[in-house]
């Protein structure tokens, strides 16, 4: 393969491409192709970005007919045909039905620009400046994000430049099994000198992805919005890989019935890997002036299209979301008995997740990065997530057919025992 040029001009910033050294020339549904022809399994999706797979044929054909017409591509927030029908199609397939009453903001292209647009309309709307977040959070890498997100890696990055405005409080389960980590939270609020600035807002991921694939309960998140609502404290539900399905749900909330104040998309919104973010917001929210938070890419037509036609196809009915279930009960169950099969060669190893993003936790990036190395050499793509990069995360298309998730299951399984022999 041809990578002197990739590895002598890119950056070493490059992630990827370290663990996938490969030339990727071909995609379709769940296969990726690279210049020798080799096909191999993904579980990895654009790092969640490619829910409905590689090259979808009904939502690529929208993009074509669009761009065959000469219609508008890069329109600023100029009002166009194409964000008019993104719109309409947002508020009629997903908003109404599930009773949502929401404005939209279109901050910029990527999750990053959602989650910074989202602390600072808190901010602006509630005239406080702290916000909470939550231990193995993940939410972006731009400054004001990044004070919100927990790994350490990140925030080193910065060459010294402190972080400000977000204060860490624990996550479900973070200090075992048992202990509500939200009574700390509550304690914190009500005593004057816990030394907790009164947040504008909370943000929170339901399922943590980089952080681990830590998914926290229902009724936790049920809680965690009282406590908000009590104390006037708007709450942020970062969906920006757990969302657009790929908990079982096109939001992950949905799963407690809650109703965020803000909630950020991006990842597999566009449809089709196209760079598309949103924030979402409930409309006495809106305190924004004219201009006052922007972006070039902010009205990007080709991503309202595929978008509209991702939601047309997918989300008019739940049968869409029963296969996502279906198919995460499948991976959960093999999982665990991968995790089972770890356990008996003395490794401590457990299964994680929500719908089909899932995780197996090997209790050290050392074994998982052998797992993943050695499924790469077996035809799989898979990586891995955590604090030290732990756990072992899936998170394939939510349109692969049973017949590939298998395979890259058996390919998963062997390829554990192989790298473990």
């Amino acid at each position: 393969m041809q990578t002197q040029i990739l590895e002598r001009m890119e950056s070493d910033v490059r992630t990827y491409s370290r663990s996938f050294p490969v030339v990727f020339t071909k995609a379709s549904n769940a296969r990726l192709t690279d210049e020798n022809g080799r096909e191999y399994i993904d579980f990895l999706a654009g790092a969640g970005t490619l829910n409905y797979g590689h090259n979808n044929p009904k939502i690529k054909q929208a993009l074509l007919e669009y761009l065959a017409e000469d219609n508008i591509i890069h329109g600023l927030d100029f009002w166009t045909e194409a964000k008019r029908h993104y719109l309409e199609t947002l508020e009629e397939v997903i908003l109404k039905p599930r009773g949502l009453d929401y404005k939209v903001q279109f901050p910029g292209p990527t999750g990053t620009n959602a989650v910074e647009a989202a602390i600072r309309l808190a901010r602006n709307a509630k005239g406080r400046h702290n916000i909470v977040t939550f231990t193995n959070g993940f939410h972006g890498v731009t400054m004001g994000a990044l004070a919100t997100t927990g790994n350490r890696k990140f925030r080193e990055a910065t060459g010294g430049v402190p972080t400000v405005g977000g204060t860490f409080l624990p996550y479900d389960g973070y200090l075992g099994d048992g202990a509500d980590t939200l009574n700390y939270f509550e304690k914190l609020l009500n005593d004057k000198s816990g030394g907790l600035d009164v947040p504008a807002g909370v943000i929170v991921e339901t399922v943590q992805g980089e952080g681990g694939i830590n998914a926290c309960g229902t009724e936790w998140l049920k809680r965690l919005e009282q406590i908000c609502r009590a104390h006037d404290i708007l709450l942020i539900v970062d969906d920006i890989q757990a969302g657009c399905g790929r908990t079982g749900k096109f939001f992950s909330f949905e799963h407690a019935e809650v109703v965020p104040d803000i909630v950020t998309n991006s990842k597999s919104l566009s449809g089709l890997g196209l760079p598309f973010a949103q924030v979402l917001m409930r409309p006495e929210l809106d305190a924004w002036k004219p201009g006052q938070y922007n972006g070039t890419f902010r009205g990007f037509a080709l991503a309202f299209t595929t978008a509209a036609a991702a939601l047309n196809h997918y989300w008019r009915d739940d049968a869409f979301e029963r296969d996502v279930q279906r198919k995460g009960e499948i991976v959960a169950e093999r999982f665990q008995k991968i995790a089972g099969w770890l356990n008996s060669q003395g490794i401590e190893a457990s299964e994680r997740g929500r719908g089909l993003m899932r995780g197996i936790d090997v209790s050290s990036g050392e074994i998982a990065d052998k797992i993943t190395h050695q499924a790469f050499e077996n035809g799989l793509v898979i990586e891995t997530s955590g604090q030290d990069g732990e756990v072992v995360k899936c998170l394939c298309p939510l349109t692969i057919t049973d017949e590939d998730l298998q395979q890259g299951l058996d390919i998963l399984e062997e390829s554990a025992r192989q790298a473990l022999s």
